[in-house]
């Protein structure tokens, strides 16, 4: 019997005696980080509301009780009755059985009712049919991935339930070795925004943190083929932790499996839906600009599949020897600040991910309150001394002046931005603004995907700012549904229309100019002076956004898409270039310092990373500096020992 085997006969033994006589366990099992306990007395188990919360509190495990599939009602009458149970103010949009686990998925315009206060609703459903609800939001507006995402995963159940099983029976292997240390090896953004990815590593665990590509820089990944990380094999990986979705942190976790990991990816749900959603286009992008893809859509499948969401403040086993717990880190959607509890006490890491440490329009401020944390591995995009950008007021109050003086020549507003945060953020700033009469109301027209990540940002208004969050909760309130924005969906010849048409803004993607529907705008508005470019977000170094904010008029192009190439293969740009800083999802240098000085206990260690050489290097100076700490602007390719 291997020892995982007798590690679930002891936890069934030690359930067993927890239950009241008249409860039984017919199995116990690993899923994941949880542990399933099925019984053929589900009922009475809801009856009991505490006693889950007990049992988990007294093994220390996150449990799940499901029923035995023989004991379940049948779903026509179990249908019925939960519809008498659920508030119909709910707006029930779908019920989904599942026989072989005993679940009912219950999809809800309101999630909340569906729950009911401490989850009271939830047992009563139950205790009256036996299955075991779990709840996902109708979104407000209607998105092809969160649908693609859940139809997937639905079929590939089977397949999912032996990954889980699998992963959790890696998760509680038996420790093999007596060493102890913990070592961090850099695989990319070290002095350099772009490629996001690190080796963590214990004598038990090697764990990946994020694995992205540089924007700009074609064929730049990190360097995943040393011996630390998929050099030794993919089968050495035994978990891969992603912070957030942006391609710089998420392009090639699909690569790996095309490599043969087979392990889980942490995240957060709505990171695993945007990672779908960014990835499949990246693919797309590439096809259309004539590159080979470094891997196939069938990839992004296999790694959605393999995804485990936890939620903020989860603290989930992934390994015998390490905790992971996600913080929110006010960066976009989902995007997490990753906190590892290393061995009994032995050593915490946390990587900041992108982080944004004050409230947005969009996020509530990063997280910063950890128990400890021995080693902060983090991001230093405007780390450098003069990285200070304009109050978040301020910004606004620059963007709308712009907008008045183009509106009033005549000319339209071209803003390029990242179709997953910055563009939400912006369209709440001009949702306000013209309710508010602060500039005249006139169409906003969202390009590439920004309307999709739109819809994924309103199926998850619990990981939004709180007040956001009510907003959306009230359908007449919610923001995004303004008549202002218009969704462009008829290409190029809905574009000439809007070209040829009144004063508008345009919100485009690609929000650094290296490709997308971005580059036909430039075409067809890039010629007239009357029209203004606002960069509104990072321009990294290499890309053509960068170039066209530091000055360039004059720009190549294979296709313009509009009526003004000059036949040669460039663009001549006669509209104004503006930049409006503030408006960025990463801390500036001020929010930077803030994150770590109020940090309670602070670190021991800071490695500066995800920043180009001045900013990491201004970062890491200025810690140690001002607090007395050891810190690090590393290379890609070192290893850090601790302990």
């Amino acid at each position: 019997m291997s020892t995982v085997e007798q590690q679930l006969d002891e936890l069934e033994a030690k359930i067993t005696d927890e239950l009241p006589a008249d409860i039984s366990v017919s199995s116990v099992k690993y899923e994941g980080p949880e542990l399933v306990v099925y019984t053929r007395d589900p009922k009475k188990f809801a009856q009991q509301g505490d006693l889950i919360r007990k049992l988990a509190s007294k093994l220390r495990k996150r449990i799940t009780v499901r029923p035995d599939p023989s004991v379940l009602s049948q779903p026509e009458q179990a249908r019925e009755e939960i519809m008498n149970v659920i508030p119909e103010e709910a707006g029930i949009t779908d019920l989904d059985f599942h026989a072989d686990t005993g679940e009912v998925v219950i999809e809800a315009q309101k999630p909340g009712m569906v729950i009911g206060r401490h989850g009271s609703t939830l047992r009563e459903i139950t205790k009256s049919v036996g299955w075991t609800p779990e709840v996902v939001r109708t979104p407000p507006i209607e998105s092809s991935t969160v649908s693609n995402v859940r139809n997937f995963l639905k079929q590939e159940r089977d397949d999912r339930r032996d990954i889980l099983e699998r992963v959790g029976r890696q998760i509680h292997r038996e420790e093999m070795s007596d060493d102890e240390y913990v070592r961090i090896t850099t695989l990319g953004c070290c002095r350099e925004v772009g490629r996001a990815s690190f080796i963590l590593s214990t004598p038990e665990t090697r764990i990946l943190v994020d694995c992205g590509d540089k924007p700009g820089a074609e064929g730049e990944v990190p360097y995943l083929h040393v011996p630390e990380a998929l050099g030794a094999g993919a089968q050495n990986i035994d978990a891969v932790v992603l912070t957030h979705a942006h391609l710089d942190h998420s392009a090639l976790i699909p690569l790996l499996f095309k490599y043969g990991y087979d392990g889980p990816i942490y995240c957060t749900e709505p990171t695993r839906d945007l990672m779908g959603l960014l990835t499949l286009d990246y693919l797309d992008v590439a096809a259309k600009e004539g590159r080979t893809p470094p891997y196939e859509s069938e990839m992004v499948r296999e790694a959605i599949k393999h995804c485990i969401p936890l939620e903020y403040g989860d603290v989930t086993d992934i390994a015998p020897d390490v905790k992971l717990t996600f913080h929110n880190a006010g960066h976009i959607l989902g995007s997490a600040v990753s906190h590892f509890h290393i061995g009994d006490g032995l050593y915490n890491v946390a990587f900041s991910g992108d982080i944004h440490y004050k409230d947005t329009r969009l996020f509530n401020g990063a997280t910063n309150d950890f128990p400890r944390v021995e080693t902060l591995v983090m991001e230093s995009t405007y780390g450098g001394r003069n990285d200070y950008q304009t109050d978040q007021e301020d910004s606004e109050e620059n963007l709308k002046e712009i907008i008045r003086e183009t509106y009033d020549r005549g000319g339209k507003v071209l803003i390029p931005a990242f179709a997953v945060g910055r563009s939400q953020e912006i369209m709440l700033v001009l949702e306000e603004a013209m309710r508010s009469g602060d500039i005249p109301s006139m169409p906003v027209h969202l390009d590439g995907m920004i309307w999709e990540a739109t819809a994924i940002h309103t199926t998850y208004p619990e990981y939004l700012r709180d007040d956001l969050r009510d907003r959306i909760f009230h359908e007449d309130e919610n923001p995004f549904l303004a008549e202002e924005f218009n969704h462009i969906d008829g290409g190029e010849e809905e574009r000439q229309e809007v070209a040829d048409g009144d004063p508008c803004i345009i919100l485009s993607t690609s929000g650094m100019v290296t490709g997308g529907p971005i580059m036909s705008w430039l075409g067809h508005i890039g010629p007239d002076p009357d029209s203004t470019m606002v960069f509104v977000g990072y321009q990294a170094q290499g890309t053509l956004g960068r170039r066209i904010q530091s000055g360039w008029d004059e720009i190549p192009t294979n296709d313009t898409g509009g009526r003004n190439g000059n036949g040669r293969g460039t663009l001549s740009l006669k509209l104004d270039v503006e930049t409006v800083d503030g408006f960025s999802g990463h801390a500036d240098r001020a929010g930077l310092m803030d994150f770590v000085k109020t940090m309670n206990p602070r670190p021991e260690k800071v490695l500066c990373v995800h920043g180009d050489e001045r900013s990491t290097q201004d970062l890491s100076s200025a810690l140690y500096h001002d607090f007395n700490m050891r810190t690090f602007a590393p290379k890609n390719l070192e290893t850090f020992r601790f302990l």
